[in-house]
């Protein structure tokens, strides 16, 4: 038994340690949406290096990069209108529960190029994937309607695959640039850096960023929830004022 488990010990010290682990960053941890904010484009960047306790040469390509940006989750409902007699009317509809806001996938090379399809639905690179994961009901709504959600999605710029976004400017260095529209959803922001060497997935790293209101903009966001029946109200008579005011100095 003493033997037995002298041979196990000798075996795990002799397994090799993981041997690369990704170091990554993001140009900005902060993006403020101002009066004149009209987008921001980040710029994320890594190196492939070795793993604590392994053997620097073992850091060989050819390496791939993958890096899905998700925005904050929220509910969405999808309808489809159908014609009865004339009248253009909701039909059915499918609930996708904590979708996000926002869902980008960025790689060096085309998707089925870097590993199979079962790993990339796995871990859920994909817009189409994500969508059927937030679905709600039966399955063949589901499917139908994901379609549908993410082809709107993407017309919105919301949703995005970009199989040519990573570059590798060394052997192991990288960078990708991420847009976010002038109507990107505030809230926190997360960067999946996947690593493939082999058609496997060998490393993988997170980086977090926000985007938040700022100045004017954040006061009437905070007011509109925190004060509801007060926003309203001036906003009505900001509205009554408005019309007061455009119509005397027309009439003049």
């Amino acid at each position: 038994m003493r033997a037995l488990l002298l041979a196990l010990a000798l075996m795990m010290v002799a397994l090799p340690a993981q041997a690369e682990r990704l170091v990554s960053g993001v140009s900005r941890p902060e993006v403020l949406i101002t009066s004149s904010f009209d987008g921001e484009t980040l710029t994320l960047f890594g190196n492939i290096e070795p793993d604590a306790g392994a053997d620097p040469a073992s850091v060989s390509g050819p390496y791939h990069v993958v890096i899905a940006v998700t925005g904050p989750l929220q509910n969405r409902v999808a309808r489809r209108k159908s014609n009865f007699f004339g009248i253009w009317l909701n039909s059915a509809q499918v609930l996708f529960e904590a979708l996000p806001s926002y869902f980008h996938v960025i790689s060096d090379t085309k998707l089925t190029n870097i590993t199979n399809e079962a790993t990339l639905s796995d871990l859920m690179i994909s817009p189409t994937r994500q969508a059927q994961a937030a679905a709600q009901g039966n399955w063949y709504a589901a499917l139908y309607f994901s379609d549908q959600i993410v082809r709107l999605m993407d017309e919105a710029g919301r949703f995005g695959v970009n199989e040519q976004g990573v570059l590798f400017r060394s052997n192991t260095f990288y960078s990708a640039q991420v847009v976010l529209q002038s109507d990107v959803q505030p809230g926190p922001y997360l960067a999946h850096t996947y690593l493939f060497k082999d058609g496997k997935l060998v490393a993988e790293r997170s980086e977090g960023f926000s985007v938040r209101k700022s100045g004017f903009e954040r006061f009437l966001g905070l007011a509109a929830v925190q004060q509801p029946l007060l926003y309203g109200i001036c906003a009505v008579l900001l509205a009554l004022f408005t019309g007061w005011l455009g119509g005397v100095v027309f009439r003049r």
